[in-house]
């Protein structure tokens, strides 16, 4: 069956942004907002931290920690003692990607590696709502490896390099995202793919989304009664099954649209509608404009 983990990341083309290495001492603070809500991922490095993300309980990030927020829009980080109110922490870029928070004479006790990417899909916001809004791992050493290469390939002029770090990025996601899997993840895709008997429902859309699936039939395969799948379904991924497979679906159209040159009733049949006319309804519906209009503007981007 098909790993719905490894497709959901695919479909979300992650293009790096930046990354840089921040060294920090004594009593800092520092906070972003942005309209966008790109991801944002820190590996410590070396000491502790801070992390407030809006919406959230304040994290502690330690040594050897990872940290994702897959939609950053509003975010702090600081020292464990955070500086006093109306306090300016002082930033200073000391060579190219390396920056230093706070005083340059006083000896850093915080190293970590921060970074933003970009999701470049049309329908990542509704691909990134399948995951969790937070996301720590604790002693994973490897992924504070992919973020290192991920910041030197940064930083390098290399033949092929945008195609490395997309590749990079891909793998730090599915990393992160698969080891904070578990019952303790938000409501989403993670925590679905954690339970045994949704897991089988979820492979199977992700892997036969032409197919007519009803509840009945997938809580059949899940070895689940109809009303147990339908509000465990609810419960865990945040959707009910039908609104599942109907986003599927449509993120589906809306790569073949953007990326092939394929008619809308060809669409419509490898996304698993009957007709072109009925595909194009529920399309217009789902996204708000109709199909043939959406690979139009896709194809002038």
């Amino acid at each position: 069956m098909s790993d719905p983990l490894t497709q959901v990341v695919g479909l979300l083309q992650p293009s790096a942004s930046f990354s840089k290495l921040v060294i920090a001492s004594g009593p800092w603070a520092v906070r972003r907002s942005d309209d966008d809500g790109r991801p944002f991922y820190c590996a410590m490095l070396e000491g502790a931290c801070r992390l407030w993300v809006a919406g959230q309980a304040p994290v502690t990030l330690e040594q050897g920690d990872f940290v994702l927020v897959p939609a950053a829009f509003d975010f702090s980080t600081s020292s464990l003692e955070p500086p006093l109110e109306g306090f300016e922490t002082q930033r200073t870029e000391v060579s190219p990607g390396v920056f230093r928070l706070g005083g340059l004479d006083a000896s850093p006790d915080v190293r970590m590696l921060v970074g933003h990417c970009a999701f470049v899909a049309a329908d990542a916001k509704l691909l990134v709502s399948l995951l969790p809004q937070l996301v720590h791992v604790r002693g994973q050493g490897r992924l504070t490896t992919l973020v290192e290469q991920v910041n030197d390939e940064t930083r390098a002029d290399r033949p092929g390099r945008d195609v490395v770090l997309t590749r990079l990025l891909e793998v730090l996601l599915i990393e992160a995202l698969r080891s904070s899997a578990g019952p303790t993840a938000s409501p989403g895709l993670l925590r679905g793919l954690a339970d045994d008997h949704l897991a089988v429902a979820l492979r199977l859309i992700h892997d036969r989304p032409t197919h007519a699936w009803t509840v009945v039939e997938l809580a059949r395969q899940a070895a689940l009664s109809r009303s147990t799948l339908f509000e465990r379904f609810r419960q865990e991924v945040g959707v009910a099954p039908m609104e599942y497979l109907l986003g599927w679906r449509m993120a589906l159209a809306k790569d073949l649209l953007r990326r092939e040159k394929v008619s809308v009733a060809q669409v419509a049949e490898r996304v698993g509608y009957s007709s072109a006319s009925t595909f194009s309804v529920a399309f217009a519906r789902s996204v708000g404009t109709p199909p043939i209009l959406y690979a139009r503007e896709q194809r002038k981007v």
